[in-house]
């Protein structure tokens, strides 16, 4: 069974498997940064622990549901010339949910924060929060989960490899998550960017979902440019207040 830990190609597979998974694993940590804005640091880092820890939960058990897995892509019925799977439907059903999400939350920094209702005390609101961010990364980790797995089915034949590549991508993601988050919440433009990244994200799952694929690689080469962009402006906004602070200290003395 622990054969592969002697062989070169089993470390290969790992190594390529697990780079996989980080790069699938960006647009989870995009949305779980994201959605954990409105929570107290505490409750925010509970958050991310409950949610990465349910996708590694998730991603294990569907390692061992394989032949389930693989029956999500077998046809349920046939609409616009096309034959449509379980894994179509969750693919649909998640994109429309990141598109609705990144349209909300867009008008909600557009228009202001949201408020307690009436009668709904802050106590009560904050777990509200807490559980409905909770519920929603979970929700999201099981389309990610789907799609992530079914695409390393294949890449290594050992179960052991694909589940502690499966362990050391979350854990990556679980670091990259608190830094990122941190950032997002200290550079306000950087909020925008990033909920039009999961509108983004959004249109490419109801895409795949449709039969129309497109390479991850075109996606992320575009997140990456407009992130380099966005930097930029982030240095030259800091830049400018630099020197308006220097000017207004130079101009008390």
């Amino acid at each position: 069974m622990l054969d592969w830990i002697t062989s070169p190609e089993a470390w290969a597979a790992l190594v390529t498997l697990t780079a996989m998974e980080i790069i699938f694993g960006i647009d989870n940590v995009v949305f779980i940064s994201l959605v954990v804005q409105r929570l107290p640091p505490a409750q925010a880092l509970r958050a991310r622990q409950i949610g990465l820890s349910a996708a590694l939960g998730l991603r294990i058990a569907l390692l061992f549901a394989l032949s389930w897995l693989i029956g999500l892509q077998q046809s349920l019925f046939s609409a616009f010339g096309h034959d449509f799977s379980w894994r179509d439907i969750i693919l649909m059903g998640g994109g429309a949910f990141l598109i609705a999400k990144a349209t909300h939350e867009m008008h909600a920094a557009v228009e202001g924060e949201d408020e307690p209702g009436e009668g709904v005390g802050a106590g009560e609101y904050a777990q509200r929060a807490f559980v409905s961010v909770v519920a929603q990364v979970i929700l999201l980790d099981l389309v990610f989960s789907v799609d992530s797995i079914l695409t390393a089915i294949g890449m290594a034949e050992h179960l052991a490899i694909m589940i502690l590549a499966v362990i050391i991508a979350v854990g990556i993601m679980f670091a990259a998550s608190g830094p990122l988050s941190a950032f997002i919440a200290a550079h306000p433009t950087t909020k925008m960017l990033a909920l039009a990244f999961l509108v983004l994200i959004g249109m490419t799952l109801v895409a795949d979902g449709f039969g129309m694929h497109i390479p991850k690689g075109y996606i992320y080469a575009a997140m990456a440019f407009s992130v380099m962009v966005e930097m930029l402006n982030v240095a030259a906004a800091g830049r400018r207040k630099r020197h308006v602070a220097a000017r207004r200290a130079g101009g008390s003395q």
